[in-house]
């Protein structure tokens, strides 16, 4: 038979150990809110319906913006692009368009007069290479077209997953979302991925929270929306309607703190 101070002992240390259990849970839930945060799993398909929903409206006629007529000149373009602006690509490919035409053309040049054609593009003497080495492999082995698959695409030389998947969609309407620049920045800055993600961890993200018949429409959306707003470094905050969603936007619009910069592009997957 407990005393009556023994019962009031016991009870406050019932008490005590019930608010340690309920104080662990919520830590508990604390921490694994944090850490699907980090990894991008804790944003709800309601707020990515709403990111979804606002880009469309913002830009509804969202598209590839290298200029091309056929899934060749586009797969030149898309190479040609790797650390260049469209805006430069699109300047060299119009004359470019113009004297090559075929797989052919390009190989019937010497390396030289291609690097002499393309001279305005970043790192034109290794794309020179590539274009050669991909236009010889189209000959040789799928008759002068360029392949309609992902997995044929990669094997080119010069194409990485991102050129694939923009050739994939763009040229073949197969659903895909390439990740560039734009959209991994926009991407990590709204939560739909990880600040430190990779580029293949955040396509796998986003493959995973937007619609599969959006994927494509998303991808061009993302890259104006990050070309157009969400600049790397001059993002149209004070004028975001997704600035609540937005950790840095949000560090940026506190007068005296300069936010720190996130969506800085990771290594890997491309």
């Amino acid at each position: 038979m407990l005393t009556s101070t023994e019962t009031v002992l016991l009870k406050s240390r019932n008490d005590k150990t019930r608010s340690m259990a309920q104080n662990g849970r919520a830590n508990a839930r604390l921490f694994s809110q944090m850490e699907d945060g980090r990894s991008g799993k804790a944003m709800n398909q309601k707020t990515v319906r709403r990111i979804l929903d606002t880009i469309a409206e913002m830009f509804p006629d969202a598209h590839c913006e290298l200029n091309h007529s056929n899934p060749f000149e586009l797969t030149i373009a898309v190479l040609l692009s790797a650390q260049c602006t469209d805006e430069t690509v699109n300047r060299v490919t119009k004359d470019l368009f113009q004297k090559y035409k075929t797989p052919q053309d390009y190989v019937s040049v010497t390396r030289e007069e291609l690097e002499h054609d393309i001279r305005r593009i970043g790192l034109y003497r290794n794309k020179a290479k590539h274009i050669q080495e991909l236009c010889r492999i189209l000959i040789d082995e799928y008759g002068g077209e360029v392949p309609q698959t992902h997995a044929e695409l990669v094997k080119l030389p010069g194409v990485g997953r991102k050129t694939a998947n923009v050739v994939v969609s763009n040229a073949f309407g197969v659903p895909a979302i390439a990740v560039d620049t734009h959209v991994e920045r926009v991407s990590k800055r709204l939560g739909l991925a990880a600040p430190d993600d990779t580029v293949l961890q955040v396509e796998q993200k986003l493959m995973k929270r937007v619609p599969k018949e959006e994927w494509t429409i998303t991808h061009h959306r993302l890259i104006f929306f990050g070309r157009y707003h969400c600049k790397a470094q001059s993002p149209k905050c004070d004028i975001c309607p997704l600035l609540d969603l937005c950790r840095e936007g949000k560090a940026r619009m506190k007068p005296g703190k300069p936010a720190k910069l996130t969506g800085k592009r990771v290594k890997g997957g491309t």
